[in-house]
């Protein structure tokens, strides 16, 4: 069904049944805000192919080699208003002088080109709301002029200029004549320019508004960019040539033998002399032919090539198996007239008992949403990054990307169909800003997702999407877009999608649960209560979060329990992480520093912004991934384990299609955080079955051991190296923990006197002394030496900078008590020393916390050896206090002390909801390095849980030893909390504004709160990783070394 009879239709509909409603009077609106008027003179929507001289060429794939193919890339003349009044009328005349006229790339977005302000916001509009007016005041128009020359060759062609993508309202001239006019971007537009062509050169004249009615659909939560960013070229084309095609790879019911069903649309040009052309359709298997047909003397303009292939190789994420095909058009004497080449992969996509399945098997959904985004370029699409986006989803268990949230460059699609990748192909349409169903109330008398005149813009959007990529086998779901409000115009583009391609499920997450328009039940950020109780329930639909586990800065936290509800139910299948990169533009400080800008940068803080809400990605602008990305992998592994009886492992093979004997294992057992045996082993394992092995472990000594379990890659694949670790796990073995191995306080002689209200004790090589009455620790170093190591002696610490998530949940402002609690000095209540015993020496301070009024207590007790057994404990009852952000105490030292060991989990940083990929283990690096510098605003970061011990030491290997009697969390940084810290607000702060110190924070805690990520505006850490409870007490050892 071709377009404009699809818009009609559907606005007959409309209008049928919205007979009481007034449209607006055309004619005296400005066009770039009319949306009843969508394009001018642009070609119907079709796949995106090249066409070549002959089937040769066309199986190369290279369109700079084709005879029908001339770029247009490269560099234009420009010229920039910041008002339409103010264009140039005349940008489109021959005669035009533009030689004051800039100099821009194309393809490129201007504001990353250094032509006005790249503004960033998320819901709220960057010009006064208003549909479908726009403040005009301030809307820039950039205007564009190139000269080009046609192939002498081309003569007897029809011409096709095609724009990849503009962002904006465009009017499209050529040799002074209007060609036509476009709006929606993301999405190809072209026009047959055959007859404005002159001999010669000619000049091609384009000008962009930045914004117009069609920017109401584009609220998307990205960079607002604007102008020519996808690729321009020229394609002739044969006055009989092939226009459209619709390969449909399917299997039959066994899952084993391919059904091909390829559709052929031919376009007829005026003037043209083959009127019955040959039609053929070959099929080929790593070049090898393995199906051809041809229909000689056609004479209608749609055939039809269908057969049947016997023991297929099948197309999915983890065998993406494709097939190339080559239609190729010849004249009656056999003379090939054009030909075009393409790539299938046959796999059925099914919904049976509420399950997503493909090829038969019901798949999980590891997947992530995806922007396009480029730290320099902005929105162009750029292939060295999109391969290196694609690798590291594969090298870190993802399948699925969703495309966020508009149709993407071809060039992504072809990856995943190469490299394998399940996509949601989402169209170009969000109104976020005039609302949102389930989301609160809205004005439906004006939102366009219910006013007749909107509905042919949002048809042409969808269909577009689909008739362009409809020939990817990596697309397995379309989605009819993203927070846009579930009008009647959905209804009714649901049914027209499932009508045009019955080999592919839709989904629109604004259907809820209720609505029937989506095949998939598609929510964001829903509460785990929701999920519970979906998963508990039947269903006849699969539930796939289109959006969970938002990663902004540091985040993603319990998202190892988001996995234990999904595989609780048959029908819970997995969904994408929101997102995948953080949306930084490059930019530097005066003094000519780099760094990533965010919202309210660039020129852009008096302009709606919504700050570093746009870095919420896995990875750095630069593709660095986040330490969260490893608890992402292991949680997204295909690989389960399980430990019985201390000495047999469970080996679970959770891919559909792959077998377990592609991949070596690896078991490690490790005694006090050092490996003391370990072996590699094959299994073979069947998809979605087990095996247990038998595991043969030396006697295990009085030791802590753990056993840890890697699966590796055989040899390369795709983007995958050999030797890839893809699964990991860790499992306690035997009974001893090194907390009771190690409950045997130390001997030796401890002597001590007091004098002026201060105690001086000393012990084998250290001695220390106490102040009695300030209850502080004011000497403490080894006998020989007179200064000490420890700069600043522990003091309690109840406060962290604020995470991202912290301040959606108003962390700040909620808990900010307990930053003036640790700000502020404590009251000493009373010093208290005790007696001597051959456990030590116990010094008793008891303080009343400023701000909180609640009671502290710390004891001190030196032990025989000249250690210091530290003991902090704060009693809460009867006080309504917000909960704690951290329980823990801050040391400082030099910056000498620059070597860090220590016995718990990592290496990366780790927080208690976010640690099941970081083993318990020993592990050494410098503090320089525990800072996670690639978040794009400074924040907590560079914390390890579950620590047994750790020492900082100088070159000399003179240094500290912290040792806990239950699991620690630390910090070691050389940067303090507070410098991380901008108070109630982010203050646009950016990793170059910290100036690390010559100095070594050290934070010894019991715990910190989670970190959270079901969402950055309002959830909270999960209870189970919060401080709640009335009371909390820890004990660590601080002993000097060397």
């Amino acid at each position: 069904m071709k377009q404009n009879s699809v818009i009609v239709f559907l606005m007959l509909l409309y209008f049928n049944g919205w007979s009481q409603t007034t449209v607006p009077n055309n004619a005296s609106r400005n066009e770039w805000e009319n949306p009843s008027i969508i394009d001018r003179n642009k070609e119907d929507a079709h796949a995106e192919f090249i066409l070549y001289a002959n089937e040769k060429k066309a199986k190369q794939d290279k369109p700079e080699a084709s005879k029908f193919y001339k770029s247009l890339n490269g560099t234009w003349k420009f010229d920039l208003v910041k008002k339409p009044t103010d264009r140039p009328l005349d940008f489109y005349r021959p005669d035009l002088d533009d030689k004051t006229w800039k100099a821009i790339k194309v393809p490129s977005n201007w504001e990353v080109e250094g032509f006005d302000i790249p503004i960033y916001t998320n819901i709220v509009y960057p010009f006064t709301k208003n549909p479908p007016f726009i403040d005009n005041f301030y809307n820039p128009v950039g205007s564009y002029r190139k000269t080009f020359k046609i192939p002498k060759n081309w003569n007897e062609n029809e011409i096709i200029l095609h724009f990849g993508s503009i962002s904006g309202y465009a009017k499209i001239y050529l040799n002074g004549k209007e060609v036509g006019m476009t709006k929606a971007s993301k999405t190809p537009a072209e026009f047959n320019i055959t007859s404005y062509l002159q001999k010669g050169e000619n000049l091609l004249a384009i000008q962009v508004f930045r914004w117009h009615d069609g920017s109401y659909l584009e609220d998307q939560d990205f960079w607002r960019l604007s102008g020519i960013e996808r690729d321009v070229y020229l394609q002739a084309m044969p006055k009989t040539t092939v226009w459209d095609l619709f390969v449909k790879s399917s299997l039959d019911a066994t899952y084993s033998n391919g059904i091909l069903d390829a559709t052929i649309d031919l376009r007829k040009f005026q003037g043209s002399k083959i009127t019955t052309p040959n039609v053929s359709f070959k099929l080929y298997d790593e070049g090898k032919l393995v199906y051809k047909e041809t229909k000689s003397q056609v004479k209608q303009n749609q055939i039809v090539f269908k057969t049947t292939l016997n023991q297929i190789k099948k197309w999915s994420a983890e065998f993406p198996n494709l097939y190339q095909y080559t239609v190729t058009l010849s004249n009656n004497n056999g003379n090939e007239i054009a030909a075009l080449s393409g790539r299938t992969g046959f796999r059925k996509i099914e919904i049976k008992n509420a399950q997503l399945m493909v090829n038969g098997k019901v798949i999980y959904v590891k997947g992530v949403n995806l922007h396009e985004h480029h730290g320099e370029k902005g929105h162009v699409p750029d292939s060295k990054m999109t391969l290196k986006d694609i690798q590291l989803m594969k090298l870190n268990n993802f399948n699925a990307i969703r495309m966020s949230h508009y149709p993407h460059a071809k060039e992504v699609y072809d990856l995943c169909d190469k490299y394998g990748l399940y996509v949601v192909d989402e169209a170009n349409i969000e109104t976020h800003g005039m609302g949102v169903s389930l989301q609160g109330p809205f004005d439906k008398s004006v939102h366009p997702a219910f006013l007749p005149e909107w509905v042919p813009t949002h048809m042409d959007r969808i269909e577009r999407m689909v008739e362009r990529d409809k020939n990817h086998p990596s697309i397995i779901i379309w989605s009819m877009g993203n927070e846009c409000a579930n009008g009647p115009v959905f209804f009714d583009i649901y049914k027209w999608i499932k009508n045009r391609d019955k080999t592919r499920f839709v989904q629109f997450e604004q259907s809820g649960e209720t609505d029937l328009n989506t095949d998939i039940v598609a929510p964001m950020y829903p509460p785990f209560e929701q999920m519970t109780n979906y998963a508990n329930s039947k269903q006849d639909r699969p539930f796939i979060m289109c959006e969970y586990s938002h990663a902004m800065g540091n985040s993603n936290g319990n998202f190892q329990e988001y996995w234990d509800v999904i595989e609780s139910s048959k029908h819970m299948q997995g969904g994408f992480i929101w997102d995948w990169v953080d949306q930084g533009l490059k930019a530097e400080t005066k003094d000519g520093r780099m760094f990533w800008a965010y919202g309210g940068d660039l020129g852009g803080e008096d302009m709606q912004n919504d700050e570093n809400f746009c870095a919420n990605g896995l990875v750095s602008t630069e593709r660095i991934p986040h330490p969260a990305m490893e608890e992402v992998k292991k949680v997204y592994q295909n690989i389960g384990f399980k430990l019985i009886n201390d000495n047999k492992l469970k080996v679970t093979n959770k891919f559909n299609f792959t077998n377990l004997d592609t991949y070596t294992f690896r078991w490690e057992l490790v005694a006090d955080g050092a490996s003391v045996a370990q072996k590699t082993f094959t299994v073979s394992v069947k998809p979605e079955e087990s095996k247990t092995i038998s595991l043969e472990f030396p006697d295990l000594g009085n030791k802590e051991y753990f056993l840890n379990v890697y699966a590796y890659t055989n040899k390369s694949s795709g983007l995958i190296p050999a030797n890839h670790e893809i699964a990991r796990e860790q499992f306690k073995v035997g009974n001893q923990t090194f907390f009771n191995l190690n409950d045997r306080l130390p001997e030796g002689k401890l002597t001590y006197k007091t004098k002026n209200e201060k105690l001086i004790f000393e012990a084998k090589d250290v001695k220390g002394v106490f102040n009695l009455k300030t209850g502080e620790l004011e000497q403490y170093h080894f006998n020989d030496e007179t200064s000490n190591l420890i700069t600043q002696f522990p003091q309690a610490y109840f406060w962290r900078a604020p995470t991202d998530n912290d301040f959606g949940n108003k962390m700040p402002e909620k808990l900010g008590v307990w930053k003036a609690a640790t700000s502020k000095k404590a009251l000493v209540k009373d010093v208290k020393v005790g007696a001597l015993t051959n456990q030590g020496l116990p010094i008793t301070i008891t303080y009343q916390l400023q701000e909180v009024d609640a009671p502290y207590t710390l004891i001190y007790q030196i032990l025989n050896n000249g250690a210091l057994r530290i003991t902090a404990s704060i009693d809460m009852n009867g006080k309504e206090l917000p909960e704690l952000p951290r329980f823990g105490m801050r040391m400082e030292l030099t910056g000498a002390y620059e070597n860090l060991d220590y016995y718990g989990r990592g290496p990366w940083e780790n927080y208690s909801d976010r640690n099941s990929a970081a083993f318990i283990g020993r592990y050494h690096d410098k503090v320089k390095n525990q800072y996670t510098w690639t978040y794009i605003r400074p924040q907590e970061a560079g914390y390890k849980t579950d620590t047994r011990w750790l020492t900082l030491t100088n070159k000399a290997n003179k240094g500290i030893r912290i040792q806990g009697e239950k699991p620690l969390g630390f910090s070691a940084l050389n940067i303090s909390t507070e410098d991380l810290d901008p108070g109630l607000t982010k203050k646009q702060r950016h990793p170059t504004d910290l100036k690390p110190q010559d100095k070594v924070y050290l934070h010894v805690d019991l715990k910190q709160r989670g970190l959270g990520g079901d969402n950055s505006w309002k959830a909270l850490p999960h209870d189970a990783y919060r401080l709640l409870d009335k009371t909390y007490s820890y004990t660590y050892i601080l002993s000097l070394i060397k």
